[in-house]
């Protein structure tokens, strides 16, 4: 039986191409997994309610991760479990707080929190968006909403609650770290990992499971040969 000359040493070549075609394969998976589950930036609000006396001034946390400027981004905290006023025929929806174009928009807040609320204007650029409310009442008390509509990404909202407690011993002031380690209340609209632990577990368990049936398909492939 002849050989060719160029068969016998095309075949580790071969080979060779092989392996760099499935390694490839294997990076860019990984590479799209990552993507999609670890470099968006996510909206994070606290999963414990922020507990007041009345008459204190309280700080609702939400912020962005990872760090990213929203001061050129409209900014809204509401309050979603309360309904329109039906006697409006717009149905228009009014806001606790409202960033729109690097301001305050008063015009479309609520008239119990007129003069009331304020945000971190200079943390905004490293992506704080925490609401403090001065002076709270029982009546206060509820889910807040923070919403930035233009984000791109599909956690663009996280909700905070708030109880204001008349036994609970007054303080000065109420208020979380300027960037809070606590994670995301889930809001009903959105799904996404819990935080930075499950994204990276989610990406190698993905990347593991590619690899297994990318490396077993490659040597059954050239089994039957």
């Amino acid at each position: 039986m002849n050989y060719s000359t160029d068969s016998v040493f095309c075949a580790p070549c071969l080979c060779t191409a092989h392996f760099a075609t499935l390694w490839t394969f294997i990076l860019w998976s990984a590479f799209s997994v990552w993507t999609l589950v670890g470099g968006e930036v996510l909206v994070i609000g606290s999963n414990l309610p922020i507990i007041a006396a009345p008459g204190d001034d309280v700080i609702l946390p939400c912020h962005l991760k990872p760090m990213f400027d929203v001061q050129g981004l409209t900014v809204e905290w509401s309050k979603p479990d309360l309904k329109p006023d039906p006697s409006d025929r717009l149905s228009r929806v009014e806001y606790v707080h409202l960033y729109r174009d690097r301001k305050e928009v008063p015009d479309m807040k609520m008239a119990s929190y007129f003069r009331r609320t304020e945000l971190f204007m200079d943390a905004m650029k490293h992506g704080n968006i925490s609401l403090k409310i001065l002076n709270v009442s029982e009546e206060d008390n509820g889910r807040y909403r923070c919403f930035i509509p233009k984000l791109r990404s599909r956690v663009k909202a996280a909700v905070v609650e708030l109880v204001v407690d008349p036994k609970y011993a007054k303080t000065s002031t109420t208020e979380s770290p300027v960037y809070p380690r606590n994670f995301q209340t889930p809001d009903p609209r959105d799904v996404s990992p819990r935080n930075s632990r499950s994204r990276v577990f989610l990406v190698v368990v993905v990347t593991a499971f590619v690899s297994v049936v990318a490396v077993t398909a490659y040597f059954s492939h050239h089994q039957t040969k």
